[in-house]
């Protein structure tokens, strides 16, 4: 058996930064160095991911001459968008092969394709970490032949319709989270927010916290804000939007605003841009929401519930694979504005509902989603594959020599 670190390539495009790559960060942070030897790859180097690579000490490479900045918008889009692939090969596979990698770990649909001729051409193994849409064409098609190991982040997740079985190579292995340690006290958070608001001490927050994308439903957001208005006048509330649009929807943040002044609230919402680190805006809120559809795991319902603040989301995607309905948060229909005020009203008004509902969160938290099981079953997958590799190259071996 060898006991030489294996040699794991993790690329990211790097122009935007969303829940994944916090998961993906983590997990390389996390992981044993005499197990794992990460090399983490950029396509664009002076974007976000960067920046919070440098933050936290995690070096990086920048993909080799040749390979591309792959970057979203129009230069993804049209015949170029296949182009991109077919350039990379070359470049991408002499990285790999010069760097004796073992594994290359893909994390979002550019990446997964990009890299997967490279990979096998180079004679390393793709793990496709899967946290996207069970429909996705990728992970249904691709995947099924050319990944090695196919991860997704919740059941939900899972291939839907793949081209062929995919059970043999297939984990559903939960995102990882720190349990925050340097948590502030509540009331000061909150107290900040409202002197950077300069709004009442008894305006309510009601919080969204992700990239603003369609699946994420910002509008929907807006729109059960303005129902909650609508229905109980008599509590001020804003809505505050915690991040900022994907590169598929640049102009969403505007529509969130021309949404918000079509229903009479453009006074009741924020947009509050991306905030890093997380923790004292998910506090300074008192409720999170999340109106998102298809959803395959959302970071925010986790850390909410590590923080002590109250979730309400839709009952789709796999939200009901971290939520129990009316113990550790609550459910509500998908695309059903009115079917949250009630939820909201009484997290705000009823004490001990709120108390209940945010200490049973809290124990399922530290109880399920920890870095430690989640960097030993991703950590047993890389061993798995590199062992049958090695298996592979002695069993080739032997048929040469007979």
């Amino acid at each position: 058996m060898r006991n030489d670190p294996i040699v794991v390539c993790f690329p990211f495009i790097g122009e935007e930064i969303g829940g994944s790559h916090i998961s993906a960060i983590k997990l390389i942070e996390a992981l044993d160095p005499g197990l794992v030897r990460p090399i983490v790859v950029l396509h664009v180097a002076d974007g976000p991911v960067a920046a919070y690579l440098r933050e936290r000490g995690v070096p990086f490479m920048v993909a080799p001459l040749g390979a591309g900045a792959v970057r979203g918008g129009k230069g993804t889009r049209g015949p170029r968008a296949f182009s991109l692939p077919l350039r990379a090969v070359g470049p991408l596979t002499r990285f790999l092969r010069s760097r004796n990698v073992a594994i290359v770990h893909t994390n979002d649909g550019r990446m997964h394709a990009i890299w997967a001729l490279p990979t096998w051409l180079a004679g390393a193994r793709q793990v496709w970490h899967h946290r996207g849409d069970p429909d996705a064409r990728g992970v249904n098609w691709l995947a099924p032949l050319l990944a090695s190991h196919i991860v997704t982040v919740s059941r939900f997740a899972q291939p839907a319709r793949p081209v062929l079985a995919v059970g043999h190579k297939l984990s559903v292995v939960h995102s990882p989270f720190d349990p925050p340690i340097d948590v502030e006290d509540r009331a000061d958070a909150r107290a900040r927010l409202v002197e950077m608001l300069g709004c009442p001490e008894t305006t309510s927050f009601l919080g969204y916290f992700g990239l603003l994308i369609d699946r994420k439903r910002p509008l929907g957001f807006v729109d059960v804000v303005a129902a909650f208005v609508r229905r109980h006048p008599e509590i001020p509330v804003i809505g505050l939007l915690f991040g900022v649009p994907g590169k598929s929807v640049p102009e969403l943040d505007q529509a969130v605003l021309r949404r918000a002044e079509a229903l009479g609230v453009v006074d009741r919402i924020r947009l509050m841009g991306y905030r890093q680190p997380v923790e004292p805006w998910m506090q300074a809120v008192d409720i999170l929401l999340v109106p998102a559809i298809r959803e395959p795991f959302g970071r925010t319902l986790i850390e909410a519930m590590f923080l002590g603040t109250p979730v309400v989301a839709t009952d789709d995607g796999g939200n009901p694979e971290a939520i129990e309905h009316g113990v550790n948060g609550i459910l509500v229909p998908p695309e059903t504005p009115d079917a949250f005020v009630e939820p909201i009203y009484r997290l705000l008004t009823d004490d001990g509902h709120r108390r209940q509902i945010v200490e049973a969160a809290r124990a399922r938290a530290h109880a399920t989603y920890n870095v430690e099981t989640h960097v030993a079953r991703l950590t047993a997958i890389y061993q798995t594959l590199r062992r049958r590799a090695d298996g592979t190259s002695v069993s080739s071996a032997r048929r040469t020599a007979s």
